[in-house]
């Protein structure tokens, strides 16, 4: 009898032994104080993703035959895995995010909400955030139908989706400023979406930053990658927001950004700019289209530097955000007003307005949010005028802009002429990737940082 009751006694201790390993405690709302700061820019972060995902879902409808392809999912996740405790405090209070991976934005029917977890992905399970992220990764991409299950026992069946190339993604919420344009992705700052954002004109930033990848992707390429990165950050950082490797690799982005920008400062003014910046630029583009590019972007960096300050519409983007861009930034730039043209052509074919882009022009330059690429400067904005006049929609334009004629809006600055009309004046000599960069210059920025960088974790 005694034998018996140890042995049951023994089952009891297991059992509970097992019991206690399998609860594990996930970060919840103490009411603790955090870093206020944080927490705004976090809500900030929510806003952009649940505007982005449902537009990122309509422009698959597009089934655009023209353009590179990429995968996508109907859903965005975040974690606060390896965030410190007080911040993973503030990722709660914010958007209901622990460190498991949480949606923070979905398509209306996509099956899943705000605020689910997720916890198998196709019967797969890991404590360790990134590896559920790299596992998410193989699957989207893998572009088959897959089941994921939610904490609360869910199970959804979800679709891959097929887009075009150009990931639309929003800067960590250490870092809202910052941003990047790739011809893999493109990072915007979370200011972008102080205003509120209409779902036409979510879906007009997803189809620009498409057309940026599409328009732009010759003359951005600065290297040539394959899907064998899909282990490293830049592959789980396509998926999440809340990424802590991320979050640090953009600080160390904008700090170097700013010593860079501070030490050609320091040399004499916008002519010393400009010459670090064409260093840059030429650095950065690929052999097979580099001279011609380069020229472009060096002659309107040498305008930039050389331009007195203006208004907001006569000031170039790179313009308004000086030196706080990486050296691939200024190439995308020469791509933006095709990025318009791309955007413009398409997204009447999915129901939405193709005046969106003026919108929301409008609506950042009423907020004097303007250190981003959505407000146009004045020769953008002559160029998105002709494209409602080709349309019919001059009048409709011209009341956007708050009743002014389009006339207003023409350009007036004669000395700029196209690069091809000036492409003998400013040759550049390309650099090998080889050749050891300026003190201070940054090569590349966060998203090259991240393809190179691989996702070191040892959880599980």
């Amino acid at each position: 009898m005694s034998l018996r009751l140890l042995a049951v006694a023994a089952l009891s201790w297991v059992a509970l032994t097992l019991s206690g390993c399998s609860s594990v405690k996930y970060t919840v709302d103490d009411g603790r104080k955090v870093n206020e700061t944080l927490l705004a820019n976090l809500r900030l972060l929510g806003h952009g993703e649940r505007a982005l995902r449902p537009a990122i879902v309509r422009s698959a409808a597009l089934k655009d035959p023209d353009c590179s392809h990429q995968w996508e999912l109907p859903f965005s996740v975040a974690t606060s895995y390896e965030w410190d405790e007080d911040d993973r405090v503030a990722w709660v209070r914010a958007l209901q995010v622990d460190e498991r991976l949480t949606i923070v934005g979905a398509a209306p029917d996509s099956g899943l909400q705000v605020g689910d977890k997720l916890v198998e992905l196709k019967g797969y399970s890991r404590r360790d955030a990134n590896k559920m992220l790299a596992e998410l990764a193989e699957l989207r991409d893998g572009g088959k139908p897959f089941p994921v299950k939610t904490a609360a026992g869910k199970i959804v069946m979800i679709k891959p989706l097929q887009v075009c190339r150009g990931y639309a993604r929003l800067a960590p919420p250490v870092t809202p400023t910052y941003q990047d344009y790739h011809w893999l992705m493109s990072i915007y700052p979370l200011t972008v979406f102080s205003p509120q954002i209409s779902p036409d004109e979510a879906l007009w930033m997803v189809l620009w930053t498409q057309g940026l990848s599409e328009e732009g992707g010759a003359r951005m390429k600065t290297y040539h990658y394959t899907k064998e990165i899909v282990s490293t950050l830049f592959e789980i950082a396509t998926l999440a927001t809340g990424l802590n490797a991320a979050a640090q690799a953009a600080k160390v982005a904008v700090d170097q950004a700013a010593q860079a920008a501070a030490a050609a400062a320091a040399k004499s003014a916008g002519e010393a700019i400009a010459k670090q910046a064409l260093q840059e630029a030429a650095r950065s583009i690929a052999e097979q289209a580099g001279k011609e590019y380069a020229q472009k972007v060096g002659e309107e960096i040498a305008k930039s530097a050389g331009r007195q300050l203006g208004s907001v519409l006569r000031d170039s983007f790179m313009a308004r955000v000086g030196m706080s861009v990486s050296s691939l930034s200024w190439v995308a730039t020469t791509a933006f007003d095709d990025a318009d043209r791309w955007a413009y052509d398409r997204i009447g074919k999915l129901g939405g307005d193709p005046l969106a882009g003026a919108t929301l022009h409008q609506k950042l330059l009423d907020a004097n949010t303007i250190s981003n690429p959505f407000v146009f400067d004045e020769d953008r904005l002559q160029r998105y005028a002709a494209l409602a006049r080709q349309t019919q929609r001059e009048e409709m334009l011209a009341a956007v802009l708050k009743g002014e004629s389009l006339d207003v809006f023409a350009l007036k600055l004669d000395d700029l002429q196209s690069a091809s009309e000036e492409s003998g004046q400013m040759a550049l000599q390309m650099a090998s990737d080889d050749a050891p960069l300026a003190a201070g210059a940054v090569h590349g920025g966060l998203i090259d940082a991240m393809l190179r960088m691989p996702l070191e974790s040892g959880g599980d």
